[in-house]
């Protein structure tokens, strides 16, 4: 554990008690978990948040389900944590408060998906990777790629506004979705959203549940948009001396007006854990770009010529090779794709932060990482989303000791990105990791405001308390 859970308002046993009983009339008690160590699976996620056991786990199978746990966690006044596939990074699946965590990762159907209309609707235990096959069966395309994408649900990638290398050309889960089914607390079903592309009727509703990270609804069913494959998709690497020669690569490419659909940066550090993994990477290089193009096949031919000349620009620039084949382009996209767990192996303690700053700015923060990394004497490595600014900078540590010195670099590098005009989260969201730095971005009334849009939702503060808003008072909200 590296990070410790916030303080806020824990359920009553009376209350808790009371839930379980009427979970288990309402529900059945196949679907209600309420004793025992199993609990104990519930009460952690892939972030360094310390592990929660829940009182309650409810193991949903449809849409009433969710609804049926809402209201009665409202009824007894009992705390709700919503969990899909508990990949969260920044805490979001955490039980903070104890409490009922609702599983909806056993609604997993993908429900429609339609070639004329490119549409899909899933329910939200649905992994994304089975949603990417299940859309290029039919010739069609999801392109959102969080790189947790074999793990990671649909239910949480859109709590969580996720993105993924591909997002410079495509854009993050939002732009995906249509429209959804929700539960808020109470058992109240809403169907904000549409079925088309259009649709200005009302406020965009749905664009405030994704990425509100569990905390205003549960999702019951999510209706995603598709788009038809690219006929041909190509991948390159670039290797580089040094990373800043790397970054300005990125630079000459997109104002070339190439539009990659991915541009993936890794430092010197961040190559050392590529080549553990048998990933054979020229020892002189310091830094590499993976670079994905795609479209019809004539013009990713040319676009390929134009990026490739672009890259391989500079004394600094070592070689520019292109993947031959399918498997070449797995092996590569797998070895970035694993990266997280890869560099947890470099020391005891790691900590990773979704950075994003405006493109042309990606430079000057590796030159502030590099900084505040010798400033606070804390080992780093960044590696990420070059395309569109979005880089995950990684404090590493082995001894207890140097912790001090890790949040001093934390809050330093949340500081300059903000300063750069960029944002604290570009993927993850806030969750627990980084309740403290929201002000630094967001002023207080602004988060005051959000505070208010919380309370018409939940008015108790019962969902997912403790996530975005630090705890202030009764409860989280």
């Amino acid at each position: 554990m590296l990070i410790a859970a916030p303080k806020v308002r824990m359920p009553a046993p009376a209350s808790v008690e009371r839930a379980a009983l009427e979970l288990s009339r309402r529900l059945g008690e196949s679907k209600v978990m309420a004793e025992g160590d199993g609990r104990a699976a519930y009460g952690a996620d892939e972030s360094e948040v310390e592990a929660h056991t829940p009182d309650i786990v409810v193991f949903a199978s449809r849409a009433s389900d969710v609804a049926t746990t809402l209201a009665v966690a409202a009824e007894c006044d009992v705390p709700v944590t919503p969990r899909a596939g508990g990949s969260s990074r920044v805490g979001g699946a955490v039980p903070v408060a104890g409490g009922i965590v609702l599983a909806t990762h056993g609604m997993n159907a993908i429900k429609e998906i339609d070639p004329v209309d490119l549409v899909a609707v899933v329910e939200p235990g649905v992994m994304t990777a089975a949603l990417h096959a299940a859309a290029e069966a039919e010739g069609l395309f999801y392109p959102p790629d969080p790189n947790s994408l074999k793990w990671c649900m649909l239910g949480g990638n859109v709590a969580a506004n996720a993105g993924g290398p591909r997002a410079f050309k495509y854009g993050v889960t939002r732009e995906y979705v249509l429209g959804v089914e929700a539960c808020l607390m109470g058992g109240h079903v809403h169907r904000p959203g549409r079925r088309t592309i259009k649709g200005v009727a009302g406020y965009d509703v749905t664009a405030l549940l994704v990425g509100s990270e569990g905390t205003l609804g549960v999702f019951s069913e999510l209706t995603l948009r598709l788009r038809r494959a690219p006929e041909a998709v190509v991948t390159a690497m670039a290797l580089y001396a040094d990373v800043h020669a790397a970054a300005a690569a990125v630079n000459r490419v997109l104002a070339s007006g190439a539009v990659p659909r991915c541009m993936e940066l890794m430092d010197s550090r961040t190559l050392g854990a590529v080549r553990a993994q048998k990933v054979a990477v020229d020892v002189r290089a310091n830094a590499m770009l993976l670079v994905e193009l795609d479209g019809d096949a004539a013009s990713v031919e040319r676009e390929l010529e134009k990026v490739g000349g672009l890259l391989s620009e500079g004394p600094a620039a070592l070689d520019v090779l292109v993947a031959q084949d399918e498997a070449q382009r797995d092996r590569l996209w797998e070895a970035r794709r694993m990266l997280s767990p890869a560099t947890k192996k470099l020391a005891r303690h790691k900590l990773s932060e979704d950075v994003v700053v405006p493109r042309s700015q990606i430079g000057a923060l590796l030159r502030a990482t590099d900084a505040i990394g010798e400033r606070h004497r804390v080992m780093h490595l960044t590696y990420g989303h070059a395309g569109d600014g979005n880089l995950h900078v990684n404090f590493l540590w082995n001894d207890d000791e140097e912790r001090v010195r890790v949040d001093g670099a934390l809050l330093d590098l949340m500081t300059e990105v903000v300063r750069l005009r960029g944002t604290i989260s570009g993927e993850h969201g806030i969750g627990v990791t980084k309740l403290d730095y929201l002000p630094l971005e967001q002023t207080p009334a602004l988060i005051d405001l959000q505070r208010e849009i919380k309370r018409v939702f939940d008015p108790k503060g019962l969902l997912n308390p403790g996530k975005i808003f630090a705890p202030s008072g009764h409860g989280s909200c």
